[in-house]
């Protein structure tokens, strides 16, 4: 099954999910199209799997939950990993193929959100909720609102001219603007010393 979604993901990046039947999947990946009934309930449901698998592979999602580090260190870690994640290549074709594809699909769309941008907000909010993390926050920080503040931060605006604009800035600049945006998160929901 790892090469059919191995398969899926490179069909959907080169062809646009609207542009990728079952069969042509089925096809390219050996398999009958019955395979991908059973095993993933149809095209989102091999979607969600090519999504998940890109994302198991830069995060475990207890790693959050059960790291004991510096709550600046935790984040910046994982702030790393986010930005690495979602500015590869691949990580990019995708979300263009969304925004391109999900107007006139709305499961592709709720298929991305589920396995995506989801999955990382409800790990973080995990994350922000352990008591030893909310006593370092301030009481006046709602914390359904971090995850989708500090995904924001980490990718500002070096996101979106990727995402729009092939061209990516240098390594050391993207990194030195993260720390600054970082610096703003920490400044705006940590507890002052």
């Amino acid at each position: 099954m790892h090469d059919l979604v191995r398969t899926a993901g490179q069909l959907f990046l080169k062809h646009g999910y609207n542009n990728v039947s079952l069969e042509l999947l089925a096809r390219e990946a050996h398999v009958a199209v019955r395979t991908i009934y059973v095993k993933f309930g149809g095209k989102a449901g091999l979607l969600n799997a090519v999504l998940v698998a890109n994302r198991e592979r830069f995060f475990n999602t207890s790693d959050m939950e059960a790291d004991q580090r510096p709550f600046k260190q935790i984040v910046d870690d994982f702030a790393d990993h986010f930005l690495d994640l979602v500015s590869r290549p691949e990580a990019i074709s995708m979300q263009r193929m969304v925004i391109a594809d999900a107007p006139g699909n709305a499961e592709l769309a709720r298929t991305f959100f589920e396995a995506g941008p989801q999955q990382t907000r409800a790990m973080l909010l995990r994350f922000f909720s352990r008591p030893d993390i909310r006593a370092q926050l301030r009481d006046d920080v709602a914390l359904e609102v971090l995850p989708l503040y500090l995904t924001n931060c980490i990718s500002g605006d070096p996101f979106a001219r990727l995402l729009f604009e092939p061209v990516p800035l240098p390594r050391a600049q993207v990194l030195h603007e993260l720390e600054q945006r970082l610096g703003l998160f920490y400044r705006s929901v940590l507890r002052t010393p």
